[in-house]
């Protein structure tokens, strides 16, 4: 009986260790990650959620016991969906984004995470669908055929604020980016920013 107990707290503690070790001060991992975008651009009444792909790297530096510093680069999916007298457009915005973030660990495994995230626009596109036909335009040459003089900026910036919990090296990831810099603006437009909801895995590998 006591060989038997003692066996079950071994195995306990293993498997606890196993399943909440965090990195060791001053260790660096890296992350690759996948999720899931909710974008929606601001300011703009009919503007819907555009589910899309954000995907990338993350690297993490354990700089104390309950802080690590981490920074990426993430290929993100934004922008957003709009459909009025039948006709379906997706304003595609799609961007590489550089979050850095300091990552504050509340409990083993969990961390609220907040910084800075500045973007570069690699893509921008409107698709319009109509009984089940569609075409593709560039954003700023959709925006002058509809009589707007609109200036797309290249460079976003955004504050991402969130959490994160790992498990087995797991980590599961939800976040909010909040743009601060006008995407979309010009005469006789209301200025938008970008919104985001972001959910990803990702795989911690340490170095």
């Amino acid at each position: 009986m006591c060989i038997k107990k003692a066996l079950l707290i071994v195995l306990t503690v293993l498997f606890t260790s196993r399943t909440y070790a965090q990195q060791a001060v001053g260790s660096i991992c890296v992350q690759p990650k996948i999720g899931l975008n909710l974008a929606t651009l601001t300011n703009d009444e009919t503007a819907k959620i555009r589910p899309a792909i954000v995907a990338g790297l993350d690297f993490g530096y354990m700089a104390s016991e309950k802080f690590l510093l981490s920074f990426g680069a993430m290929y993100s999916q934004q922008g957003c969906k709009s459909e009025e007298s039948g006709i379906k457009g997706t304003i595609k915005m799609d961007y590489i984004n550089i979050p850095l973030l300091a990552n504050y660990y509340v409990a083993k495994g969990f961390a609220f995470k907040i910084g800075v995230q500045p973007g570069f626009l690699i893509n921008d596109k409107v698709k319009v669908s109509v009984n089940g036909v569609s075409s593709e335009v560039g954003l700023e040459t959709s925006l002058q055929l509809a009589g707007f003089d609109a200036d797309i900026n290249s460079f976003d910036l955004a504050i991402p604020l969130g959490f994160s919990y790992e498990f087995n090296n797991v980590q599961l990831d939800a976040r909010y980016n909040w743009g601060l810099i006008k995407t979309i603006s010009g005469k006789d437009i209301d200025p938008s920013r970008n919104s985001v909801f972001q959910f990803t895995v990702g795989y911690k590998i340490r170095m």
